[in-house]
């Protein structure tokens, strides 16, 4: 028999998975400044019902002493990948995979990494995933099947926002092609490096019980992407 607590943490986890999924869908379908606002809103939302199904700042990795906490690792995570997307851009053999037409022009790059990403991206699906849903998931199963489910659910998350992912991307469209089959391909490999990025991000999100630190290398993935793919434009 479940027990009043547990059964309002499965409660809420229902909650919040389906809360996740009419959001994903709705970012898609709509347009214009909904679009732009949506999951953002959707993360204060989420917040909101989590703390009224009974989770605490720290549950949420919101707690201030733990954001003081993962600065450190935050700093690092950054470091870490900046080098790596540098020395990536810099060998023409991996630059193509960063000539995305979505960030052509620079000043367009340079937006997207310090305003869009963080605000519309990075910020809301931390919130979301390592705050909310690996909150909830936190209370009712294990670590590791807390980090595997968690990593699942960021990676379905981006099967939508995929499509037509080789079509913008030389290096992408030249491996695998195009027409649906690449297509297919594309969405899958999206699903399966999301996934995988999840289950470190949640990781992070263990190891130091702050949003801070899954933060810092989300945004760090997604910003120096989009940076270097401007500089592998510029310099191909």
């Amino acid at each position: 028999m479940i027990t009043p607590p547990r059964r309002t943490d499965v409660a809420l986890l229902v909650v919040v998975v389906a809360f996740l999924v009419a959001v994903n869908i709705g970012a898609h379908l709509a347009d214009g400044a909904m679009s732009v606002v949506i999951v953002p809103v959707a993360a204060v939302l989420a917040v909101v019902i989590a703390r009224l199904g009974g989770l605490g700042w720290r549950d949420l990795g919101l707690s201030r002493a733990e954001l003081r906490a993962g600065i450190p690792v935050a700093v690092a995570a950054v470091v870490v990948v900046a080098a790596v997307v540098s020395t990536a851009v810099a060998v023409p053999a991996t630059r193509e995979f960063f000539l995305s037409d979505r960030y052509d022009d620079t000043s367009e790059a340079l937006l997207a990494a310090f305003v869009v990403i963080p605000l519309q991206t990075v910020l809301p699906e931390e919130v979301l995933f390592r705050g909310v849903l690996q909150g909830v998931l936190g209370r009712l199963f294990t670590p590791l099947t807390t980090l595997v489910v968690g990593a699942i659910a960021f990676g379905l998350w981006h099967i939508l926002s995929s499509t037509g992912l080789t079509a913008g991307n030389e290096g992408l469209s030249g491996v695998l092609g195009s027409g649906t089959p690449a297509q297919i391909a594309g969405i899958a490999g999206a699903v399966v490096a999301t996934g995988a990025a999840g289950f470190v991000l949640g990781w992070l999100r263990q190891r130091t019980t702050s949003l801070v630190a899954p933060i810092a290398l989300h945004w760090a993935l997604n910003a120096t992407g989009a940076i270097g793919a401007a500089v592998a434009w510029q310099v191909s």
